[in-house]
């Protein structure tokens, strides 16, 4: 009897889970599930025949070491910067890893000794990173395969609510993923190609300089760039595109109040600050206000961004920073005393679906000249059920990997990504048996 053992038991692994122990009572294979939090770790398993629920803090090494080895097959669910610390214990063990997560310079870094050593490691096979690749593979290979020139490559993604579940928050936006990295999202520099000059956006000026995403059932989207488009160019197999762009979405009018914190100094991670412990909203916020005792907190955000709208003045009035609320954080960095105000306001409640939508957007060149555009969208909702948007599209693509390597329809070695037929074609397949699909629609470009 196989074995695969996942570790991490947080939001996104439910589907995840459900789907191997399924597979696992048809296949004769065992899941184990560990996690630093036992409790959850017995929920995801929920007495399953097949599955059986540990303990585990993966900074104890010899526990760690212990618990890979009673498996065949590991699936990292840890947060992503802690991946490395399982994977070189997996490449150690000689066991196969899986992750969703961005494949990080520790992982490259033992590439060569996982390929030497025959094994199957796949990273970015979640849904951003994952099933954006896969879902552009398929449509770049077979524009390719047909010697069509592409021109302009753009990929936008998001995490957000079911238009029936966002009207009663103006900004129509709740966490679905980690509330840190929302609140931290594209700081440092973004970078792309746009019709063959590379463009540099720093972090101050990331939130204005969006553009509009529509999806012909769920609406209009702002869209702002990731940090490095450009690398996908060698990734997708695309060197010479004059445009390539990837980026994220957030509802339409999100960025430009977002930005208002940002220029603020509210999303800053790198400083701390210990406030008083009478400390309220209203004081918070005018800590980032210049002194002026004759002026209002609400009047010295105007004087301070003449242009800010009555929309933008709103949605800093709901999340209550115009009032004498206490703070439930006084300590920490700017960032995280936000993110303790926004997890109060901006939490998924128990009757909430959310929703995860897909975009890419290709312009291409026929052999014979005439030219044409692609759109193929992803609208992808969460259930009542407690199995959300985003465990579905993460979860479900790796679950899929991970049984269809553990059956021998995917084959191979060395660290990889699903950006190969031989890998997203099978995915790709299963997933549209699980109600994940794309809509392309073409139209000639004049």
């Amino acid at each position: 009897m196989k074995t695969i053992l996942v570790i991490g038991a947080g939001k996104s692994t439910q589907v995840l889970i459900d789907y191997l122990l399924k597979q696992s009572q048809q296949k004769d294979r065992r899941v184990i599930v560990a996690d630093s939090d036992i409790n959850m770790a017995e929920q995801r398993v929920h007495q399953h025949p097949f599955g059986s629920s540990i303990a585990l803090d993966i900074s104890n090494e010899e526990a760690l070491i212990e618990t890979i080895s009673r498996a065949d097959l590991v699936v990292s669910m840890v947060p992503a910067f802690l991946h490395h610390i399982v994977a070189k214990q997996c490449l150690r063990l000689k066991k196969h890893f899986f992750s969703a997560s961005y494949q990080t310079p520790e992982m490259v870094a033992i590439a060569v000794d996982v390929e030497s050593s025959g094994l199957f490691f796949l990273n970015e096979c979640g849904v951003d990173p994952g099933i954006d690749h896969m879902s552009a593979m398929k449509i770049i290979h077979d524009c390719q395969a047909k010697d069509q020139k592409i021109t302009l490559f753009k990929s936008f993604c998001g995490g957000l609510l079911s238009p029936a579940f966002e009207m009663d928050n103006p900004w129509r936006y709740k966490f679905t993923w980690n509330p840190r990295n929302v609140v931290l999202a594209g700081q440092g520099v973004s970078r792309f190609i746009r019709n063959g000059k590379i463009k540099y956006i720093p972090y101050p000026m990331l939130f204005r300089r969006t553009e509009r995403v529509t999806f012909r059932d769920v609406g209009d989207f702002d869209a702002y760039p990731n940090r490095d488009s450009l690398q996908y160019r060698e990734i997708y197999g695309i060197k010479e595109i004059p445009t390539l762009i990837r980026g994220t979405l957030r509802r339409a009018g999100f960025c430009k109040s977002w930005d208002v914190l940002v220029q603020l100094g509210m999303t800053d991670n790198s400083f701390q600050v210990d406030l008083p412990g009478d400390y309220t909203y209203r004081m918070f916020l005018n800590t980032f206000l210049p002194y002026d005792p004759f002026h209002k907190v609400e009047d010295k955000l105007k004087m301070m961004f003449p242009e800010i709208s009555v929309e933008s003045l709103s949605k800093l009035e709901w999340l209550g920073l115009f009032s004498h609320a206490p703070l439930p954080s006084t300590s920490g960095s700017p960032a995280e005393i936000l993110q303790a105000i926004l997890e109060e306001k901006w939490k998924l409640g128990p009757l909430d679906c959310d929703m995860v939508v897909l975009q890419h957007q290709f312009e291409i060149t026929h052999p014979d000249l005439h030219q044409e555009k692609i759109i193929s969208s992803m609208v992808i909702h969460g259930d009542q059920d407690g199995k959300t948007a985003m465990s579905k599209t993460v979860g479900l693509p790796l679950a899929i990997a991970v049984d269809l390597f553990m059956e021998g329809t995917i084959k191979g070695k060395g660290m990889l990504l699903p950006v190969h037929p031989y890998i997203y074609t099978p995915i790709l397949k299963a997933l549209e048996n699980e109600g994940i699909v794309f809509k392309e629609e073409r139209y000639p470009l004049e």
